[in-house]
């Protein structure tokens, strides 16, 4: 396993923005899959690890990525949209332990930048093509991204699986659109899958539909509201 330098600043947990499908997947195998990326959504990157493949005259290049950053509206949105989204939240120093014994894995932070930065960079030098799987434009940096690849020079395989133990799952979160009178039913799915399943923390998030933040709003600011209107309609003495 090669890991990429930059891993030194990473949160000491990765998540993994997915589908209840997959979780079920992994919760089940209790192994974690690595797919072509020729299907990404973002075809600047799909294209770039295709180059990648090509310089490395390989027959497989798959990949999985990761989010080191805390839960945002963009992750949901973009990776895991719909009421079937799902969060796992792992340990990282426990999840990249399952990659450490095959040469044929590279980790590393994807880097961003944007088409000006990196046009600059190539009047200098010659693009480092051992780079381009961690490599992205700026505009997708809120996605802080870790990313695990695997490339096989000599043969074809259309997905790879490494086993993963339970324990090293912290927390699963359910979609926050997923209706309420569902999430009971998903979660002791989920929780029931196995016996060590029984022990993961399994809740939905509220991050479109929070009550601390609703409370917050309806005690101290609509207070402070209403005695905003009330001064502005009192008839000020001359």
């Amino acid at each position: 396993m090669a890991v990429n330098k930059s891993l030194a600043n990473t949160p000491k947990k990765l998540r993994r923005y997915t589908n209840l499908a997959a979780t079920i997947h992994l919760l089940r195998n209790q192994c974690i899959t690595l797919l072509d990326p020729a299907q990404w959504d973002d075809k600047n990157d799909a294209y770039a690890m295709e180059q990648y493949k090509i310089h490395m005259n390989a027959r497989s290049v798959l990949a999985l990525c990761f989010a080191r950053g805390g839960e945002t509206y963009h992750h949901w949105r973009v990776f895991s949209h719909g009421s079937d989204g799902v969060s796992i939240e792992f340990d990282r120093q426990e999840l990249l332990s399952a990659f450490a014994s095959d040469d044929n894995i590279e980790i590393g932070n994807v880097c961003y930048k944007w088409i000006r930065e990196l046009r600059e960079e190539l009047r200098e030098v010659q693009i480092d093509f051992g780079q381009l799987p961690f490599l992205k434009r700026a505009q997708f940096k809120d996605e802080k991204e870790l990313r695990i690849v695997y490339i096989n020079i000599e043969e074809y395989v259309a997905y790879k699986e490494y086993p993963i133990k339970i324990e090293w799952i912290k927390r699963i979160a359910l979609s926050p659109w997923m209706p309420k009178p569902l999430v009971g039913s998903v979660k002791d799915t989920l929780k029931s899958i196995n016996e060590k399943c029984s022990d993961i923390q399994v809740t939905q998030s509220y991050l479109v539909d929070n009550e601390t933040w609703q409370d917050l709003i309806s005690t101290r600011a609509a207070p402070l509201l209403q005695s905003a209107v009330s001064d502005s309609l009192t008839p000020k003495k001359e």
